[in-house]
């Protein structure tokens, strides 16, 4: 009976691979799963266990696992033995299928995973079928490369863990002579992974914690400055006006000095108000069905006066018919004219085009140029606040654009990519499922 229990095991971390869960989840599945079916053997003799996934309207889907009870459970009731288990899994209850009462878990996949259609759940289900279960001896191994994972992730408890990975290499030294060993170290692992995963939760909310402080002091900071800029932007614009007592030409270049920068600075606090927001979760699209011709053209006419130099064309292709996607509107073009702004900005010479493209299940918007172009190494990097390309002309900014339109993308169910090579222009792509997120 202990061999279905790491057969059960290998088959839930299989399934969960093969259906697009990440490494950490496959583990949580696979340890929860574990956990409950040692529950279900000792007090009902053991369970039948069904694995489907399950589609949710946001168009995500999860693993649904049941496991029906050879004997009815106790009272009707199931509590398991690890408290932590129900923080492994997003569902872990009691349901009635059918005539049967069943214990049913849960794990929602991420949003990059497709929900297998039924040929491809045929195809795993062959392929399940005709794999040969792995050993005692290569499932403890297979759980104790995950265990190692999981604390090199953590990052603490180094002197325990190094004793940890002693007794687990000493354990395997000897599984094949003592099986009962080779057992109670299996259930000594399981509860050692359950504990490492409420660490895991604990410092993922310290570190949410943390982030919403930050929120909070960079939106406390710019409502306070927001004030005294506009202030000075309106007095420079009091000492400027044609009714006020005429200034000098020194003067008026020192007045129009004092406005530019408080309107840089105004500039720089609303980027950060914006962030503040973003960062701490009160932007709440409003998902409707945008039609992206009207989009474009709309984004064409109030670019277009930006792109001052004559030696830089602007060029906004009209989309591909049906061109609707569901999203906001709103924020799309706030992502977009960001784009189009920075393209024009480091464009000295050649064109900036816009085009839409849709490509399974899915719309690809592009914002094209022939500027200084960005290094490799730096793909990521200009996507951290305040950061700017180093030796980039007309770097005005404030190196937030960026970050906050990525953040946008993220809010919409998209993705934001970059291709560039240094001198050789630049490509950032919006890449949004065509039925919204």
């Amino acid at each position: 009976m202990e061999h279905d229990i790491f057969l059960v095991r290998q088959r839930g971390r299989e399934v969960a691979a093969a259906v697009g869960l990440d490494h950490q989840d496959q583990v949580r599945i696979a340890t929860a799963l574990s956990e409950v079916a040692r529950d279900l053997l000792a007090c009902c003799g053991g369970a039948d266990v069904t694995f489907a996934t399950v589609g949710h309207p946001d168009g995500r889907f999860s693993l649904q696992i049941d496991l029906a009870p050879v004997r009815p459970l106790p009272g009707g009731v199931y509590q398991p033995q690890s408290g932590a288990v129900a923080r492994l899994v997003d569902v872990l209850s009691v349901t009635t299928v059918g005539e049967a009462t069943v214990v049913r878990m849960s794990r929602r996949a991420p949003a990059s995973a497709s929900e297998p259609d039924p040929q491809r759940l045929a195809e795993l289900r062959s392929e399940l079928e005709h794999a040969a279960p792995g050993t005692a001896l290569e499932e403890l191994t297979t759980q104790n490369d995950q265990l190692i994972a999981a604390l090199d992730e953590v990052r603490s408890q180094r002197d325990e863990l190094a004793v940890l990975n002693e007794e687990l290499e000493a354990t395997n030294r000897g599984v094949m002579a003592l099986y009962n060993q080779l057992t109670e170290e299996l259930e000594a692992t399981n509860q050692g992974v359950v504990a490492l995963y409420a660490e895991l939760d604990e410092k993922s909310a310290q570190l949410r914690a943390a982030s919403e402080s930050k929120s909070r002091f960079l939106a406390n900071v710019s409502h306070e400055l927001r004030a005294p800029v506009t202030a000075i932007i309106g007095l420079g614009r009091l000492l400027a006006d044609s009714g006020s007592d005429p200034l000098t030409t020194e003067q008026t270049r020192q007045v129009d000095l004092i406005r530019s920068s408080a309107a840089d600075l105004l500039s720089l606090v609303n980027e950060l108000l914006d962030l503040a927001k973003a960062e701490s979760g009160r932007i709440e699209p409003t998902w409707s069905e945008v039609d992206l011709r009207a989009l474009f053209g709309q984004l064409r006419g109030t670019v277009r006066a930006l792109a001052t130099r004559p030696e830089v064309a602007l060029t906004v292709e009209e989309p591909p018919q049906p061109s609707l996607v569901r999203t906001d509107e709103v924020l799309l073009a706030q992502v977009l004219r960001n784009l189009l702004h920075n393209a024009l900005k480091f464009t000295e010479q050649g064109e900036v085009r816009m085009r839409a493209e849709g490509r399974d299940g899915r719309w690809e918007l592009s914002v094209t140029d022939t500027g200084v172009g960005i290094a490799p190494e730096l793909h990521e990097r200009v996507f951290e606040e305040f950061y700017q390309v180093p030796g980039t002309s007309r770097s005005n900014g404030t190196g937030l654009g960026l970050p906050y339109a990525r953040r946008l993308v993220t809010l919409l169910g998209g993705t934001l990519e970059l291709s560039s090579e240094s001198g050789r222009g630049s490509r950032f792509t919006v890449v949004l499922p065509a039925g919204g997120a």
